[in-house]
């Protein structure tokens, strides 16, 4: 049974990451969504908002799970048995910091791959922080991400008294 992992922080999670869930899910036989708890950044949503918004999102997919982590990618894929990293690529840029990544995993631990997958042409300028940007501007973000999401951002936004039109 191959296990693979897709992580991010998925603040918030937007129909670019959705394509790249979608595709590996095809390729593996359970897909493992590791949702990042970076202390070095600060979220939007926390660990457990994200968690739910991405269990939602997937629900129809039945061999997707949705896991919390922190600390080292290469450690949490230990944890969970995975054999196979999933990393989405948008552009040059992010081709080049996740090379120095996979080979700096594959260092750490041998017996675990990355593979890369190129986002759909569609998303590939889409980033969360762009989500965020727009939405923090009164934007309609219903294309850029799922709608139950779209929701969450919204009432997020204004229960921060975060919107910048205001």
């Amino acid at each position: 049974m191959l296990r693979a992992i897709y992580p991010g922080s998925f603040d918030p999670v937007t129909k670019g990451h959705m394509d790249i869930i979608e595709r590996a899910a095809d390729i593996a036989d359970e897909l493992i969504v590791g949702v990042l708890q970076n202390k070095a950044k600060t979220p939007l949503f926390s660990v457990e908002e994200r968690v739910t918004m991405l269990s939602e999102v997937t629900k129809n997919m039945k061999n997707v799970k949705i896991v919390p982590f922190e600390g080292l990618l290469i450690d949490f894929a230990q944890q969970m048995d995975a054999k196979v990293i999933v990393r989405g690529l948008r552009a040059i840029t992010d081709f080049e910091y996740e090379l120095q990544m996979s080979q700096t995993n594959r260092k750490l631990n041998s017996d675990v791959e990355t593979i890369f997958l190129t986002t759909s042409l569609d998303y590939s300028y889409l980033s969360s922080t762009t989500v965020k940007e727009v939405a923090s501007f009164g934007g309609d973000i219903s294309q850029f991400v799922p709608k139950f999401v779209a929701g969450k951002i919204t009432e997020k936004i204004r229960e921060r008294g975060e919107n910048k039109n205001e």
